[in-house]
């Protein structure tokens, strides 16, 4: 099959999955579709030609590898565009205390509800019943170590599907955001969990939660 050919059959299949498609399974599904032994390499070049065509300014959407897998995103610009349709679960902003509550979880985790309170110095049960609401946070088990097996809380897979991003490792760090927006370097914890939250968010450049 010429190379145009089978990268087409690559897009088809990025394009109709409702979530990120892994490498392993474009190369099982065209395999069977094509009734031929499919190298990962070749799947590896045709992603890449993939995620070129759409890095041009004539579209809307570009090819993202996120949550283990490729998918369809919309670029930045048209963020506010697309989001009318997805309803007050994405448009909804939250308060002040729960975007410092989630900045907190995504920098400090896996975080206990104390620990959260301890760098906040105020409750954080609302602002947590809030996030795992909007499906922002998880619950990813107990600290086992402590008094009474507290839960830990991560921050979700649609958080970081959302945001465009694998991991929590690749949300900007402190060192790459404007020094002028951070706290002093004798800030407490707190002041700078809470300086991060104002900023962090857009300099992933997906998302908006303020």
């Amino acid at each position: 099959m010429q190379r145009e050919q089978f990268i087409l059959h690559i897009e088809a299949l990025i394009f109709a999955s409702e979530r990120p498609i892994t490498e392993p399974e474009l190369i099982d599904f065209v395999s069977q579709s094509l009734d031929m032994e499919v190298a990962p390499e070749r799947v590896k070049e045709a992603i890449d030609a993939v995620r070129e065509k759409y890095e041009t300014t004539i579209y809307p959407f570009h090819l993202k590898e996120i949550g283990g897998g490729y998918q369809f995103l919309t670029k930045k610009e048209f963020h506010t565009t697309v989001l009318q349709l997805n309803g007050d679960k994405h448009i909804k902003k939250l308060s002040a205390s729960a975007m410092e509550t989630l900045a907190i979880i995504a920098y400090k985790q896996p975080i206990t509800k104390s620990d959260i309170e301890f760098i906040r110095g105020v409750s954080a049960d609302y602002s947590i019943h809030k996030l795992l609401e909007k499906e922002l946070i998880i619950i990813a088990g107990r600290n086992e170590d402590a008094i009474g097996k507290p839960l830990l809380y991560n921050v979700s897979k649609y958080f970081m599907d959302y945001l465009g991003i694998n991991s929590p490792s690749q949300l900007p760090q402190l060192k790459d955001i404007n020094t002028d927006l951070i706290m002093p370097s004798n800030a407490t914890e707190a002041k700078v969990a809470i300086a991060t939250s104002e900023i962090f968010v857009d300099a992933t450049g997906n998302i908006n939660l303020d």
